[in-house]
């Protein structure tokens, strides 16, 4: 409880004590008026000068507006009764701004916490660096930290910026940025992220980005801002406050006036000018529209907030709101449904054991620094002894033929045999083929393909599961490896041999306008399509700083299958959103009914105002909760 909460809560208390020990204690007169005055304006104070400065900045018509005509006027009616010999009751008023206050005040906790509790969620803003001088380690500022420089993480302690380890080996837990519990090894040359948490052994990492540019910074950032963004339902929440409270007023002077007049010049009987200016005031007080104005917002905060600890970034309600009605999903393969690392997949026909077939290969290519290249080295898990290597010749866009333990090894495509007129068995799977030839006789080919994510899959079952209609897979790959994953994953379209323009030429002949569109994609040439699709979804994010830019939402990890529930966290939102509008807009309209014929007094006034907002803000906070399933 923060400092303005505190005082506010002693003031409830001092004016609670203060209207209930006047109650019971015999007045009449000035001194009654003037003692019920000084809880009044104990509690109430704040909303008077409020409602005054809305007038003087010609903003009138909100909620204090509302509240200090109906108490104060309430007031007035009961001097009015006990100037005409009749029972004044000052306590209503009073105990009307009392409990207005009290939801006040409620709903003041209610946002703290809850912007609290997502803010330890997300505390991942890193206090100190440490960096070695003279042989003792130094705590510094992580903005005072440059790229190249080496900085030292212990067990325990945030990594503050972005880097590559130079020594040491430990787990990492990225929770609080991918949502993902299950720590990650990591060890020498591999490359980390600010806003992990060191467990284990000690690290060194040379700096890679100014703290500025690191992750921690890019999405400390996105969250902060994110609520700057406001979506459709809170534009006409806001809209609807401007044109309600005035009609809103102006309702409650002809329900004052024009009932008495009516009685007086038509019905010829006694005004009861009391009584219609008491159901006015008790019409204003019903109609104060926190609930509304508060649980909206509160609502789409919370469903940030949620996403943020899954690891899903979500830049503002009006995308969290978008999300929700998106019917057509668009996946790039590589890096996306695809790991975007090519792995050995299979050896056929080999005339040599599959270990020595992969040997050769990788010497062969052992000059090259080519994912093929890459992936055949990986497969033989050995260090690669280059002296047993000799007169690598490579063939451009072929092969490469070398003189490995002086036996000839050609390793290539079909045109590099061809070339050689060496007798190969053509290969029917999807992937890139690796042939090989010792001294012109042919031992085998390697089969070598990027390999579909575990998660991907599930993640276009849980997208179907959720109502989604299309899902459409884009790649730049050859049109047999396209079709083996999308066959794999059965995806409802895939289109295959794409430049980068023209997957924006495809996404935009898949926008039809009714039907909202999100595409997925990791990389750098997918910037102008997450631009374009109605919602566009970086993967794997932390190291493309053009897809966070480009990107609607950013998922802190790899895994397609949080494309489901980010989807989910936003309809389940929405679903909130509405129940808050139609309860509040319902209990309203019956209350205002019923203070219009006489039958709703203040106390059910206060129910209708703060009651409502009270019941409303809690329903908000399901959508912090049900983010978390």
């Amino acid at each position: 409880m923060n400092k303005k909460q505190k005082k506010m809560l002693i003031r409830i208390i001092i004016a609670g004590i203060l209207l209930i020990g006047f109650h019971f204690i015999p007045m009449t007169g000035v001194l009654r008026f003037t003692a019920y005055m000084i809880p009044y304006f104990i509690i109430g104070h704040d909303i008077i000068k409020k409602a005054v400065k809305g007038i003087i900045n010609r903003k009138p018509f909100d909620e204090s507006l509302l509240m200090a005509v109906a108490t104060l006027g309430a007031i007035a009616l009961a001097l009015y009764n006990e100037a005409h010999a009749q029972a004044g009751d000052y306590v209503e008023a009073i105990a009307v701004m009392l409990f207005y206050q009290i939801g006040e005040f409620f709903q003041s906790v209610a946002v703290a916490k809850s912007r609290k509790n997502i803010s330890e969620l997300m505390d991942i803003r890193p206090d100190y660096a440490n960096i070695e001088k003279d042989g003792r380690l130094e705590k510094v500022n992580p903005e005072e930290v440059n790229i190249g420089d080496v900085i030292i993480i212990s067990a325990g302690e945030k990594v503050p910026l972005d880097g590559v380890i130079v020594e040491g080996s430990s787990a990492l837990n990225t929770s609080a940025l991918t949502g993902e519990s299950v720590p990650k090894n990591v060890e020498s040359g591999d490359e980390i992220i600010s806003g992990s948490i060191n467990l284990t052994g000690l690290l060194k990492v040379r700096v890679t980005k100014k703290f500025g540019e690191s992750t921690v910074s890019k999405i400390l950032e996105l969250v902060e801002n994110a609520s700057s963004k406001k979506s459709k339902s809170e534009d006409f929440i806001s809209k609807f406050a401007r044109i309600y409270t005035p009609v809103v007023v102006i309702s409650a002077i002809i329900l004052a006036v024009f009932p008495p007049l009516l009685r007086i010049l038509i019905l010829h009987l006694p005004a009861m000018w009391n009584i219609w200016v008491y159901r006015a005031l008790t019409f204003l007080v019903i109609s104060c529209p926190c609930a509304l104005v508060v649980s909206i917002p509160l609502s789409f905060f919370a469903g940030i907030g949620g996403a943020s600890r899954a690891g899903i970034l979500i830049k503002g309600s009006n995308y969290l709101e978008t999300l929700s009605k998106v019917k057509t999903v668009v996946f790039d393969k590589t890096g996306t449904l695809t790991k975007g690392v090519f792995e050995v997949n299979a050896i056929h026909h080999n005339k040599i054991e599959e270990n020595k077939l992969i040997e050769y290969a990788a010497l062969a290519e052992s000059a090259s620094s080519h994912p093929i290249a890459v992936s055949l080295k990986r497969a033989y898990n050995k260090d690669v002894d280059i002296s047993r290597v000799k007169n690598i010749q490579e063939i451009s866009g072929n092969g490469v033929i070398a003189n490995i333990d002086d036996i000839e090894v050609i390793a290539g495509n079909e045109k590099l045999m061809d070339k050689f007129n060496i007798d190969y068995i053509k290969c029917h799977s999807a992937g890139t083929i690796i042939h090989i030839a010792i001294n012109k006789s042919y031992m085998g080919h390697i089969v070598i393909s990027d390999v579909i994510k575990p998660e991907s899959e599930e993640a276009i079952k849980s997208l179907k599961k959720i109502g989604i209609k299309k899902i459409v897979m884009l790649t730049g790959d050859l049109k047999k490896s396209a079709q083996a994953v999308a066959e794999k994953l059965k995806t409802d379209e895939f289109y295959a041999e794409l430049l980068p323009n023209e997957k924006l030429e495809k996404v935009e002949e898949l926008i039809d306008g009714k039907n909202m569109l999100a595409f997925a994609g990791d990389g750098i040439n997918d910037a102008p399509v997450l631009s374009r699709a109605d919602i566009g979804i970086a993967m794997g994010a932390i190291g493309s700083d053009a897809a966070i830019e480009a990107a609607d939402v950013v998922l802190m990890d790899d895994n397609p299958l949080k494309i489901a529930t980010a989807i989910k966290i936003s309809k389940n939102c929405l679903k909130i959103v509405k129940e808050n509008i139609w309860f509040a807009l319902g209990v309203k309209f019956i209350c205002l009914i019923l203070g219009a014929i006489g039958i709703a007094n203040m106390w059910l006034a206060v129910f209708a105002d703060v009651g409502v907002m009270i019941l409303c803000i809690l329903n908000s906070f399901r959508a912090l909760l049900i983010s978390n399933n």
